[in-house]
């Protein structure tokens, strides 16, 4: 008896504690409800905070800052995610990030709640959107004036006008996103740059409608520019160059309607420090000369598969680049014994040089240039990307 006793006792007093408790916790704030949650560390933590009750869940929802949607690769799936989309933003009115990628059936409405809650949004990621139109982006641009980081990679249905809507709504535009944005022009990049001073980082991968004359004027903030697979005209590349603060230029595999080699005018770039021409078929010795006179500061310059360059070429880098660092040669059909003897004495500071395949390099001339330049790291890869990382660049600080 004395044990049952004691036992119902302890219940009681357990049971008196957990209503005590609810009732203490009903007294608290939302403030101070705020202040707990953003010190939780863990996502459970965060979720179970979540589901104790509704104010608590009102709570949570205020508190979140970030929302990130993973593409399932299921069709439907995906199309009840997207149904959820709106109700969440609604709830989350202090939402600093959004990742939507990979959400194929993302229809323009869904973007509609951002009219009242994206006014604290700076990063949003609608990559592989294929559903949301230049619609969905005037959307964007009235609900979201603070965003820094847009990410349109794969929105298929984007044009010139959502372009130009997204400009000038949203002039704090630093990082923007439009690889595979295949119905864009010149006319969508120059209302970017006309009206979001402070861009700094375009990608344009795959934009094949541009031929470069929408960068004519760009602002000198405009320092990193992926245009792989593009089909830039001379006159076009002259004006990507012409705001002056380019460091790094990626025209991997650069198309030319002309057929003829207008990669001359890089030299302008004066500040470039990564340049990446690889596969460019087209670049002559004249080029590579007039690039290696013109950018001084040049670190790692990737010429891999390009049969153009000749002992010329080879020549001038070893005059011209004194502060190259990396070289990628790999496959260059026209590089031989005489250029890597020019390339060994010059270019001081180099200290990688990826090289393979090159079908006029000897044995004995790669086993010269490594007895005269012994603290080059000779490397038999060839690399694909070079420069900072992408992802890193379209992280929010």
């Amino acid at each position: 008896m004395e044990l049952s006793n004691v036992y119902f006792q302890s219940n009681m007093e357990r049971e008196t504690m957990d209503v005590s408790l609810e009732n203490y916790t009903g007294y608290l704030s939302d403030d101070c409800l705020l202040s707990i949650f953003n010190r939780l560390e863990s996502e459970l933590d965060r979720i179970a905070f979540g589901l104790t009750c509704r104010n608590w869940l009102k709570v949570r929802n205020i508190g979140r800052k970030s929302l990130t949607f993973h593409c399932s690769f299921n069709p439907k799936i995906d199309e009840e995610h997207a149904k959820c989309i709106p109700m969440l933003l609604a709830r989350s009115p202090c939402l600093n990030r959004i990742s939507l990628a990979g959400l194929t059936e993302l229809p323009d409405s869904a973007l509609n709640a951002l009219k009242m809650s994206g006014s604290s949004m700076r990063s949003l990621s609608l990559y592989c959107c294929s559903g949301i139109t230049d619609d969905g982006l005037a959307q964007v641009a009235v609900g979201c004036p603070n965003l820094v980081v847009v990410e349109l990679q794969s929105c298929f249905n984007i044009t010139d006008d959502g372009l130009e809507s997204l400009s000038k709504g949203c002039h704090a535009l630093k990082s923007l996103n439009l690889g595979s944005c295949t119905g864009i022009t010149d006319r969508g990049v120059s209302a970017i740059f006309s009206n979001c001073l402070n861009i700094c980082t375009l990608i344009i991968t795959g934009c094949r409608r541009l031929s470069g004359v929408g960068f004519r004027g760009c602002p000198c903030t405009l320092h990193y520019l992926e245009a792989e697979s593009c089909m830039l005209s001379p006159d076009g590349l002259l004006d990507v160059v012409s705001g002056g603060g380019l460091e790094y230029l990626n025209l991997h595999k650069l198309g030319s309607s002309t057929g003829l080699d207008g990669l001359g005018g890089l030299a302008f770039a004066r500040s470039l420090r990564i340049l990446n021409l690889r596969m460019c078929r087209y670049l002559t010795d004249d080029s590579v000369m007039t690039i290696a006179s013109g950018c001084p500061f040049l670190e790692e310059w990737n010429l891999a598969v390009c049969h153009g360059v000749h002992l010329p070429g080879w020549s001038a880098i070893r005059l011209y680049c004194n502060k190259l660092r990396v070289l990628h040669v790999n496959r260059c059909r026209n590089i031989c014994d005489q250029s890597l003897v020019a390339l060994g004495n010059g270019c001081p500071h180099l200290e990688v040089l990826h090289i393979n395949s090159c079908v006029k390099i000897t044995n004995n001339g790669l086993a010269l240039f490594t007895i005269s330049r012994p603290q080059v790291n000779i490397r038999v890869d060839e690399v694909m990307s070079i420069g900072p990382s992408i992802e890193n660049l379209f992280r929010m600080q």
